[in-house]
């Protein structure tokens, strides 16, 4: 049976504050800032941003915060500065410089070169400030306490690295790039600039961080803090459902069966629709109008819909599975368990429709 909100949570709207983090502060601060200005203590967000960072925090309130494991999990897209001829101890400009080798060799060509190398599927070793925990703790904690930290390398995805500025600083011992990539959930931006600068021979640590989007959200949709304290804005429970997953019109009778955790037909029988950002990669001129995008074929093996009532609202996320003679479910899903092995039926992962 798909998991419940308790009823006090309903009185406070439920969605996602797509906020333009300042600098200086870190992730929770923002929630603890939301949370006062939302007045419910029901706030979490989808992703880590460092406190030099800047740019899209996506924020969730009340039931809301049951979408952002789906959300963290998504590609993001950062503008940044990296400087070569410099190492930290952070991999950015909050630690303390390492060594300094002369950058003022680096061509074009050869950034160019090593930027290839390190776009596509690659194997990563994250910073060793970063957030993952080695035996408990995490490994910016242990670093901090003067700990020796080695990571494991891990695959990352760089779908994209531009290069948009080259400039040459200090007499041309130091050179800044400016970069904009689109990478997969845990590539760390910093592990990309110690690793160009380690290409080049040259060092090298980012200086400036700017998220641009996160999944279908950019930062033209962001709101500042201070914004936000005049007029809170948000975008709802429904609206958020359905740019993050494909979404399955029901009936009112389906609705009430999956408000009591109860299963229904499977999704993959009925009429599904497939946000834009989904479609995004399709083909300029696909062979037939039902070829599915990567994004889609992405979106099918997560599994997950979004199933809306006649009204619109967001009754619960949906995921098909074998269906199971005996199980609780709607007359029709019922009969589909009788029809053979390979029958399926839809299962409330997450209900966020209260029952009558």
């Amino acid at each position: 049976m798909g998991k419940r909100q308790k009823p006090e949570e309903l009185e406070v709207g439920s969605g996602l504050v797509l906020v333009d983090k300042p600098a200086g502060w870190t992730s929770h601060d923002v929630v603890g800032k939301i949370r006062k200005l939302a007045g419910t203590r029901k706030v979490g967000h989808a992703g880590t941003l460092d406190p030099m960072a800047t740019g899209v925090l996506v924020v969730g309130i009340n039931r809301a915060t049951r979408l952002l494991t789906h959300i963290v999990g998504v590609d993001k897209t950062y503008t940044a500065t990296v400087r070569l001829g410099e190492s930290t101890t952070t991999d950015d400009a909050e630690g303390e410089v390492l060594s300094t080798r002369f950058a003022n060799a680096v061509t074009t060509e050869r950034i160019a070169e090593a930027v290839a190398a390190l776009t596509g599927e690659i194997q990563q070793v994250p910073s060793t400030v970063s957030a993952i925990k080695v035996d408990g703790r995490r490994a910016y904690d242990r670093a901090r306490s003067g700990e020796d930290v080695e990571l494991d390398s891990r695959p990352v995805t760089v779908h994209r690295f531009d290069v948009l500025d080259t400039r040459r600083v200090d007499g041309g011992k130091l050179v800044d790039i400016d970069i904009e990539v689109r990478v997969s959930s845990g590539t760390y931006v910093r592990a990309l600039a110690r690793d160009l600068g380690e290409a080049l021979e040259t060092g090298g640590h980012l200086t400036a961080l700017r998220r641009t989007a996160v999944g279908p959200y950019s930062i033209d949709q962001t709101l500042t803090l201070e914004q936000l304290g005049e007029d809170f804005g948000y975008i709802g429970l429904a609206e958020a459902a359905a740019q993050l997953f494909p979404a399955r019109q029901i009936s009112t009778e389906e609705a009430e069966h999956l408000r009591h955790g109860r299963r229904i037909t499977a999704s993959a029988q009925s009429e599904v629709t497939y946000p834009a950002p989904l479609l995004q990669d399709a083909p300029a001129k696909p062979d037939t109008k039902d070829t599915p995008t990567p994004a889609v074929l992405k979106s099918r093996r997560e599994g997950l819909t979004a199933a809306f009532d006649p009204a619109g609202e967001l009754i619960a996320l949906l995921r098909d599975i074998p269906a199971k003679p005996g199980a609780s479910s709607s007359p029709d899903a019922a009969k589909a368990a009788v029809a053979g092995p390979k029958a399926m039926q839809a299962k409330p992962e997450l209900v966020f429709a209260q029952a009558d």
